[in-house]
Protein backbone atom coordinates (compact mmCIF):
# COMPACT_ATOMS: atom_id res chain seq x y z
CA UNK A 1 0.00 0.00 0.00
CA UNK A 2 1.46 3.62 -1.19
CA UNK A 3 -0.22 5.51 1.69
CA UNK A 4 -2.65 5.32 4.45
CA UNK A 5 -4.60 8.25 6.02
CA UNK A 6 -7.79 9.14 7.54
CA UNK A 7 -9.67 11.61 4.48
CA UNK A 8 -8.79 12.15 0.97
CA UNK A 9 -8.33 16.04 1.76
CA UNK A 10 -5.32 15.18 3.70
CA UNK A 11 -4.02 13.04 1.17
CA UNK A 12 -4.28 15.82 -1.87
CA UNK A 13 -2.67 18.62 0.47
CA UNK A 14 -0.33 16.67 0.94
CA UNK A 15 1.02 16.36 -2.00
CA UNK A 16 0.47 19.82 -3.27
CA UNK A 17 4.22 21.66 -1.63
CA UNK A 18 3.95 24.95 -1.53
CA UNK A 19 7.23 27.88 -1.40
CA UNK A 20 6.37 30.53 0.55
CA UNK A 21 7.99 33.57 -1.35
CA UNK A 22 7.27 36.64 0.96
CA UNK A 23 4.81 38.49 2.73
CA UNK A 24 4.45 42.76 3.19
CA UNK A 25 2.27 44.88 4.72
CA UNK A 26 0.39 47.40 2.50
CA UNK A 27 -1.82 50.27 2.79
CA UNK A 28 -3.99 51.63 -0.04
CA UNK A 29 -5.40 55.02 -0.53
CA UNK A 30 -8.95 56.09 -0.94
CA UNK A 31 -8.53 57.08 -4.57
CA UNK A 32 -6.00 54.52 -5.92
CA UNK A 33 -5.78 51.22 -7.04
CA UNK A 34 -2.22 49.13 -7.32
CA UNK A 35 -2.16 46.48 -9.75
CA UNK A 36 -0.19 42.94 -9.41
CA UNK A 37 1.31 41.61 -12.36
CA UNK A 38 0.86 37.67 -12.83
CA UNK A 39 3.72 35.73 -10.57
CA UNK A 40 3.29 34.16 -7.51
CA UNK A 41 0.08 32.83 -5.95
CA UNK A 42 -1.25 35.48 -3.32
CA UNK A 43 -2.93 35.86 -0.22
CA UNK A 44 -4.61 38.81 1.47
CA UNK A 45 -6.13 39.24 4.95
CA UNK A 46 -7.93 43.14 5.40
CA UNK A 47 -6.62 44.57 8.64
CA UNK A 48 -8.65 47.74 8.55
CA UNK A 49 -10.58 49.78 6.34
CA UNK A 50 -12.27 48.51 3.24
CA UNK A 51 -10.68 47.55 -0.16
CA UNK A 52 -12.02 45.42 -3.07
CA UNK A 53 -9.75 43.35 -5.29
CA UNK A 54 -10.68 41.82 -8.58
CA UNK A 55 -8.89 39.55 -10.87
CA UNK A 56 -7.87 40.38 -14.63
CA UNK A 57 -11.64 41.43 -16.44
CA UNK A 58 -13.06 40.03 -13.05
CA UNK A 59 -15.82 42.13 -11.18
CA UNK A 60 -14.13 43.66 -7.72
CA UNK A 61 -15.17 42.13 -4.27
CA UNK A 62 -15.57 43.90 -1.78
CA UNK A 63 -13.32 43.19 1.28
CA UNK A 64 -13.99 44.23 5.20
CA UNK A 65 -12.08 44.22 8.17
CA UNK A 66 -11.30 40.57 8.81
CA UNK A 67 -12.02 39.07 5.12
CA UNK A 68 -9.21 36.77 3.95
CA UNK A 69 -8.40 36.63 0.09
CA UNK A 70 -6.66 33.68 -1.71
CA UNK A 71 -5.69 33.97 -5.63
CA UNK A 72 -3.79 31.03 -6.24
CA UNK A 73 -3.92 31.24 -10.15
CA UNK A 74 -1.02 33.86 -10.12
CA UNK A 75 -2.86 35.65 -13.28
CA UNK A 76 -2.72 38.92 -11.69
CA UNK A 77 -5.04 40.97 -9.97
CA UNK A 78 -5.93 44.41 -8.77
CA UNK A 79 -6.76 46.24 -5.15
CA UNK A 80 -9.06 49.29 -5.22
CA UNK A 81 -9.29 52.06 -2.36
CA UNK A 82 -12.56 53.12 -3.94
CA UNK A 83 -14.16 50.89 -7.05
CA UNK A 84 -16.51 53.58 -7.39
CA UNK A 85 -13.84 56.27 -8.12
CA UNK A 86 -13.39 56.36 -12.47
CA UNK A 87 -9.92 57.61 -12.68
CA UNK A 88 -8.06 56.19 -9.30
CA UNK A 89 -4.25 57.12 -9.12
CA UNK A 90 -2.97 53.43 -10.48
CA UNK A 91 0.14 52.36 -9.06
CA UNK A 92 2.14 49.15 -10.33
CA UNK A 93 3.07 47.06 -7.72
CA UNK A 94 6.77 45.84 -7.39
CA UNK A 95 7.21 43.92 -3.71
CA UNK A 96 10.12 42.14 -4.81
CA UNK A 97 12.13 43.82 -2.28
CA UNK A 98 9.62 42.31 0.56
CA UNK A 99 11.56 38.96 0.45
CA UNK A 100 14.25 40.14 1.83
CA UNK A 101 14.82 39.57 5.89
CA UNK A 102 13.51 42.98 7.36
CA UNK A 103 9.93 44.17 7.21
CA UNK A 104 8.40 45.76 4.28
CA UNK A 105 5.63 48.06 4.26
CA UNK A 106 4.24 49.67 1.20
CA UNK A 107 1.91 52.21 0.84
CA UNK A 108 -0.11 53.42 -2.54
CA UNK A 109 -1.72 56.53 -2.07
CA UNK A 110 -1.48 60.55 -3.42
CA UNK A 111 -2.58 62.89 -0.70
CA UNK A 112 -5.72 61.46 0.77
CA UNK A 113 -6.35 59.11 3.99
CA UNK A 114 -5.50 55.34 3.47
CA UNK A 115 -8.72 53.46 2.79
CA UNK A 116 -7.35 50.09 4.30
CA UNK A 117 -4.37 48.72 5.20
CA UNK A 118 -3.45 44.44 4.93
CA UNK A 119 -1.44 41.61 5.36
CA UNK A 120 -0.49 39.94 2.51
CA UNK A 121 1.85 37.72 0.54
CA UNK A 122 2.81 35.60 -2.24
CA UNK A 123 3.83 31.81 -3.01
CA UNK A 124 4.63 29.21 -5.36
CA UNK A 125 3.04 25.99 -5.53
CA UNK A 126 6.24 23.61 -6.60
CA UNK A 127 6.01 21.50 -9.62
CA UNK A 128 4.13 18.80 -8.20
CA UNK A 129 1.93 16.04 -10.07
CA UNK A 130 -0.96 17.58 -8.28
CA UNK A 131 -0.59 20.77 -9.38
CA UNK A 132 -3.58 20.53 -11.82
CA UNK A 133 -5.34 21.04 -8.11
CA UNK A 134 -5.65 24.36 -9.39
CA UNK A 135 -7.93 23.22 -12.32
CA UNK A 136 -10.57 22.21 -9.39
CA UNK A 137 -10.31 25.78 -7.82
CA UNK A 138 -11.74 29.50 -8.65
CA UNK A 139 -9.39 32.48 -9.14
CA UNK A 140 -10.28 33.80 -6.44
CA UNK A 141 -11.29 32.16 -2.80
CA UNK A 142 -12.73 34.83 -0.63
CA UNK A 143 -13.54 33.86 3.12
CA UNK A 144 -16.12 36.37 4.89
CA UNK A 145 -14.99 37.12 8.46
CA UNK A 146 -16.49 39.79 10.37
CA UNK A 147 -13.91 40.89 12.53
CA UNK A 148 -16.03 39.80 15.61
CA UNK A 149 -16.24 36.28 13.73
CA UNK A 150 -13.22 35.81 12.71
CA UNK A 151 -11.66 32.24 12.99
CA UNK A 152 -9.14 31.66 15.68
CA UNK A 153 -6.49 30.07 13.17
CA UNK A 154 -6.64 32.89 10.66
CA UNK A 155 -5.99 35.78 13.58
CA UNK A 156 -3.40 33.61 14.88
CA UNK A 157 -1.58 32.32 11.66
CA UNK A 158 -1.97 36.08 10.69
CA UNK A 159 -0.22 36.77 14.18
CA UNK A 160 2.72 34.74 13.48
CA UNK A 161 3.25 35.99 9.93
CA UNK A 162 2.98 39.19 11.12
CA UNK A 163 5.86 38.57 13.86
CA UNK A 164 7.84 36.32 11.48
CA UNK A 165 8.34 39.00 9.04
CA UNK A 166 9.42 41.91 11.37
CA UNK A 167 12.23 39.30 12.85
CA UNK A 168 15.46 39.15 11.66
CA UNK A 169 16.32 36.41 13.80
CA UNK A 170 18.00 33.06 11.41
CA UNK A 171 15.20 30.86 10.36
CA UNK A 172 12.86 33.67 9.77
CA UNK A 173 11.99 32.87 6.33
CA UNK A 174 11.75 29.13 6.89
CA UNK A 175 8.54 29.77 9.56
CA UNK A 176 7.30 32.35 6.96
CA UNK A 177 7.48 29.54 4.10
CA UNK A 178 5.65 26.92 6.92
CA UNK A 179 3.10 29.42 8.03
CA UNK A 180 2.11 30.16 4.21
CA UNK A 181 1.33 26.08 4.06
CA UNK A 182 -0.88 26.37 6.96
CA UNK A 183 -2.50 29.08 5.87
CA UNK A 184 -3.42 28.26 2.64
CA UNK A 185 -4.45 24.62 4.09
CA UNK A 186 -6.79 25.81 6.37
CA UNK A 187 -7.86 28.35 3.84
CA UNK A 188 -8.90 25.44 1.32
CA UNK A 189 -10.05 23.08 4.25
CA UNK A 190 -12.79 26.30 4.63
CA UNK A 191 -13.66 26.70 1.32
CA UNK A 192 -14.45 23.31 0.68
CA UNK A 193 -17.12 22.99 3.97
CA UNK A 194 -18.52 26.11 2.75
CA UNK A 195 -18.57 25.65 -1.19
CA UNK A 196 -20.27 22.23 -0.62
CA UNK A 197 -21.56 20.99 -4.06
CA UNK A 198 -20.49 24.13 -6.17
CA UNK A 199 -16.46 22.98 -5.15
CA UNK A 200 -16.15 21.20 -8.42
CA UNK A 201 -14.44 17.33 -7.72
CA UNK A 202 -13.50 18.63 -4.18
CA UNK A 203 -17.27 18.65 -3.38
CA UNK A 204 -17.07 14.79 -3.44
CA UNK A 205 -15.25 15.30 -0.35
CA UNK A 206 -18.19 16.16 1.04
CA UNK A 207 -20.32 13.84 -0.29
CA UNK A 208 -21.28 11.33 2.85
CA UNK A 209 -21.59 8.10 0.51
CA UNK A 210 -19.16 9.18 -2.72
CA UNK A 211 -16.66 10.10 0.49
CA UNK A 212 -16.83 6.49 1.89
CA UNK A 213 -15.97 5.82 -2.29
CA UNK A 214 -13.08 8.46 -1.97
CA UNK A 215 -11.67 7.22 1.22
CA UNK A 216 -11.65 4.06 0.16
CA UNK A 217 -9.41 4.39 -2.91
CA UNK A 218 -7.34 7.00 -1.06
CA UNK A 219 -6.61 4.00 1.61
CA UNK A 220 -5.99 1.27 -0.07
CA UNK A 221 -5.01 2.55 -4.17
CA UNK A 222 -3.66 -0.87 -4.54
CA UNK A 223 -6.41 -2.79 -3.85
CA UNK A 224 -8.44 -4.31 -7.44
CA UNK A 225 -11.72 -2.14 -6.92
CA UNK A 226 -14.31 -2.51 -9.29
CA UNK A 227 -17.22 -0.35 -9.57
CA UNK A 228 -19.11 -2.72 -8.39
CA UNK A 229 -16.91 -2.93 -4.51
CA UNK A 230 -16.53 0.64 -4.67
CA UNK A 231 -20.53 1.04 -4.66
CA UNK A 232 -20.80 -1.59 -1.93
CA UNK A 233 -18.33 0.72 -0.15
CA UNK A 234 -20.77 3.99 -0.64
CA UNK A 235 -23.81 1.30 0.16
CA UNK A 236 -25.54 2.31 -3.26
CA UNK A 237 -26.18 0.14 -5.94
CA UNK A 238 -23.90 -0.01 -9.07
CA UNK A 239 -25.93 2.49 -11.73
CA UNK A 240 -26.97 5.00 -8.91
CA UNK A 241 -23.40 4.99 -7.51
CA UNK A 242 -21.72 5.27 -11.00
CA UNK A 243 -23.83 7.82 -12.32
CA UNK A 244 -23.54 9.83 -8.99
CA UNK A 245 -19.66 9.46 -8.78
CA UNK A 246 -19.20 11.08 -12.12
CA UNK A 247 -21.34 13.93 -11.98
CA UNK A 248 -20.41 15.12 -7.99
CA UNK A 249 -16.53 14.19 -8.93
CA UNK A 250 -16.49 15.06 -12.67
CA UNK A 251 -15.35 11.77 -13.87
CA UNK A 252 -15.92 8.04 -13.54
CA UNK A 253 -15.07 6.07 -10.30
CA UNK A 254 -12.46 4.12 -12.02
CA UNK A 255 -10.88 6.78 -14.19
CA UNK A 256 -10.41 8.74 -10.54
CA UNK A 257 -8.67 5.60 -9.04
CA UNK A 258 -6.30 5.42 -12.29
CA UNK A 259 -5.20 9.07 -11.69
CA UNK A 260 -5.05 9.13 -8.02
CA UNK A 261 -2.93 5.96 -8.14
CA UNK A 262 -0.13 7.56 -10.91
CA UNK A 263 -0.49 10.99 -8.45
CA UNK A 264 0.81 9.05 -6.12
CA UNK A 265 3.35 6.76 -8.15
CA UNK A 266 4.65 10.15 -9.81
CA UNK A 267 5.21 12.07 -6.27
CA UNK A 268 7.11 8.77 -4.94
CA UNK A 269 9.46 8.78 -8.31
CA UNK A 270 10.13 12.37 -8.13
CA UNK A 271 12.41 11.85 -5.11
CA UNK A 272 14.44 9.79 -6.94
CA UNK A 273 15.02 6.96 -4.38
CA UNK A 274 12.73 3.98 -5.28
CA UNK A 275 12.89 1.55 -8.26
CA UNK A 276 9.79 2.05 -10.99
CA UNK A 277 9.17 -1.90 -10.74
CA UNK A 278 8.58 -1.31 -7.02
CA UNK A 279 6.32 1.68 -7.51
CA UNK A 280 4.42 0.23 -10.13
CA UNK A 281 3.35 -2.98 -8.58
CA UNK A 282 2.90 -0.89 -5.20
CA UNK A 283 0.83 1.26 -7.53
CA UNK A 284 -1.61 -1.53 -8.17
CA UNK A 285 -0.24 -2.31 -11.55
CA UNK A 286 -0.04 -5.77 -12.42
CA UNK A 287 3.35 -5.62 -14.62
CA UNK A 288 6.29 -2.53 -15.37
CA UNK A 289 4.94 -2.09 -19.05
CA UNK A 290 1.66 -1.56 -17.80
CA UNK A 291 3.06 1.04 -15.69
CA UNK A 292 4.56 2.86 -17.75
CA UNK A 293 2.11 2.73 -20.80
CA UNK A 294 -0.16 4.41 -18.44
CA UNK A 295 2.31 6.70 -16.62
CA UNK A 296 3.66 8.43 -19.92
CA UNK A 297 -0.18 8.71 -21.55
CA UNK A 298 -1.02 10.62 -18.14
CA UNK A 299 2.14 12.79 -18.01
CA UNK A 300 4.08 12.36 -21.05
CA UNK A 301 7.35 11.38 -20.52
CA UNK A 302 7.97 7.26 -18.76
CA UNK A 303 8.55 6.82 -15.27
CA UNK A 304 11.93 6.43 -15.70
CA UNK A 305 12.11 10.51 -16.28
CA UNK A 306 9.97 11.61 -13.60
CA UNK A 307 12.84 11.93 -10.88
CA UNK A 308 14.94 14.68 -13.53
CA UNK A 309 12.02 16.25 -15.00
CA UNK A 310 10.60 17.26 -11.40
CA UNK A 311 14.30 18.59 -11.00
CA UNK A 312 14.03 21.12 -13.46
CA UNK A 313 10.69 22.16 -12.13
CA UNK A 314 8.80 20.74 -15.30
CA UNK A 315 6.89 17.78 -13.48
CA UNK A 316 3.38 18.30 -14.51
CA UNK A 317 0.26 16.06 -16.22
CA UNK A 318 -0.33 16.05 -19.64
CA UNK A 319 -3.67 17.04 -19.27
CA UNK A 320 -5.41 20.11 -16.88
CA UNK A 321 -8.05 17.44 -15.90
CA UNK A 322 -5.93 14.99 -13.63
CA UNK A 323 -8.58 15.46 -10.52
Amino acid sequence: MLSEHPDVLSQVLKLVRLRGDHVFHGELGTQAAVTFPPGPATFLHLRTGELSVSQRDGQPVLLRPGDFVLLPRADGHTISGNPKVKAPKCFEADVSSASQREAQTFRWAAEEGVAGSFLAGGFYFDGAPLRSLLTGLPGLIHLTCDKSMEPPWLAAISHFLEVESRAVSPGASLMISRLIDLLVIRTLRMWVSRQGSRAGWLSGLTDERIGRALNAMHQAPDRAWTVQSLADTAMMSRSMFSDRFTAVVGVPPLRYLTRWRLTIAADLLRMGTLKVTDVAYGAGYASEAAFSRAFKAQFGYPPSNAHRMSQGGIFRARSSEML
